[in-house]
């Protein structure tokens, strides 16, 4: 119960695999010493088009202002394990692989970064161009994990939701955490 996590919800189209990762989380509680999440203002916008109003009162995790620069995500010595920003807008991936820090989602993956911590991005766009791909690659090298949001189907999914799950699993497993799922080479 040692992981203190950052969980950035950007505007890319994909609403959904932020909002069950945020329902994910609280099943894992276990795991968690804390949650804090940032919406960027795109993301607001996207979210209540794609999925409806969002309801902040039902996220039991500590919600983050964007321009909020003193937030304990803005400093190293917050101690935070890992990050996921899910969906991550190519926007975001870029000014992040830019050391661009104009919003607290990119400032906390910047300093996530110099701290040697986890960064997972979930980019939600296709296709890439090359300027994407050569941002996944500087972040790369930077120790991000680029894990795109692309869903497996070898677990056989018969909804959206366990679509969207098989990348919002891998994307907490690549953050550290203990995540039940569907594994390859296991019966399900």
């Amino acid at each position: 119960m040692n992981t203190k996590i950052i969980i950035g919800i950007t505007g890319a189209s994909g609403s959904i695999y932020g909002k069950l990762l945020l329902e994910k989380l609280v099943g894992l509680s276990g795991q968690l010493k804390d949650v804090s999440v940032v919406f960027s203002n795109n993301a607001r916008a996207v979210w209540e088009y794609e999925l409806g109003s969002i309801d902040v009162a039902s996220i039991p995790f500590t919600i983050y202002k964007p321009d909020d620069f003193f937030a304990p995500m803005a400093s190293g010595s917050a101690g935070y394990t890992a990050m996921i920003i899910c969906p991550c807008s190519m926007g975001t991936l870029g000014r992040i692989a830019s050391g661009i820090s104009d919003d607290l989602i990119s400032r906390a993956a910047d300093v996530i970064l110099k701290e040697k911590r986890r960064l997972v991005l979930v980019p939600r766009e296709a296709p890439y161009n090359l300027i994407h791909l050569n941002n996944m690659k500087l972040l790369t090298e930077a120790g991000a994990v680029i894990c795109p949001a692309s869903p497996s189907f070898y677990s056989k999914p018969a909804t959206i939701n366990e679509v969207v799950m098989t990348v919002v699993d891998r994307a907490l497993t690549l953050a550290g955490l203990e995540v039940e799922g569907f594994h390859w080479g296991t019966k399900g």
